[in-house]
């Protein structure tokens, strides 16, 4: 199956390289390629280092996101991908995003499977939740499962357990929001901020509503397999 792969070019290699160690503890099997600095180590950007980069991140044939820090870093990733033949230039989008919170979301997105165009809109995405009750409403027509659960886990939903019960949700079919937003949006859930001891409200409805709702709750229940539950 091909795999979507994702650049950060930085004008500082340790942004750059930081934000992909951030990124890949949510999505380990993605693959995540850091294009940062100049190629003397200065501040700045490099067409080689982010050409480089777009040949790596796209190995995995589902295409390439890049996400950028500032202006010129767009303009060197944009020539780099002109740089392209024609199918390879179609295979890459350079996304307005936040790069920390974007390359998180999209790396969640792209673990889980998603394709090109998904990876990136989970990338822009991440400004934020504009309402936190559009989801429950956008929920598909049918019956609903409802159940909720505890969290146990010490440090509630940070960004690990929310990037597994992120993906774990986006197994199923069935549309599913915790707390009214919808369960397979991290920065979503991550903007929820709940702490251990907190209810976290399942409900879900369509295809395998009954089997998504039911995983989750034995996902939060077990603490998300960490250590040091309270």
């Amino acid at each position: 199956m091909a795999s979507v792969g994702i650049v950060i070019v930085s004008h500082s290699a340790k942004i750059a390289e930081g934000t992909v160690e951030l990124a890949r503890q949510m999505a380990p099997t993605t693959t995540l390629v850091a294009a940062g600095g100049t190629d003397a180590g200065g501040i700045g950007t490099s067409f080689d280092a982010v050409s480089a980069a777009l040949g790596t991140a796209g190995r995995g044939g589902g295409g390439v996101v890049v996400l950028c820090d500032l202006g010129s870093a767009v303009l060197t990733s944009e020539t780099a991908v002109e740089f392209l033949d024609d199918a390879e230039r179609d295979r890459v989008l350079v996304v307005d995003a936040p790069v920390v919170e974007g390359a998180v979301a999209a790396a969640v997105a792209a673990e889980t499977g998603g394709t090109l165009a998904q990876v990136a809109e989970a990338a822009r995405s991440a400004t934020g939740v504009a309402d936190p009750h559009a989801d429950e409403r956008e929920l598909r027509g049918g019956d609903a499962v409802e159940r909720s659960a505890v969290l146990v886990n010490a440090t509630g939903l940070h960004a690990r357990p929310a990037a597994e019960l992120v993906t774990h949700a986006s197994r199923f079919q069935a549309d599913v929001t915790v707390n009214g937003v919808d369960a397979k949006s991290l920065l979503r859930i991550m903007g929820l901020g709940l702490g251990v001891g907190s209810t976290v409200s399942l409900m879900a409805t369509g295809p395998d509503a009954q089997q998504a709702v039911d995983d989750l709750v034995e996902l939060v229940e077990s603490g998300f397999g960490e250590a040091g539950q309270a």
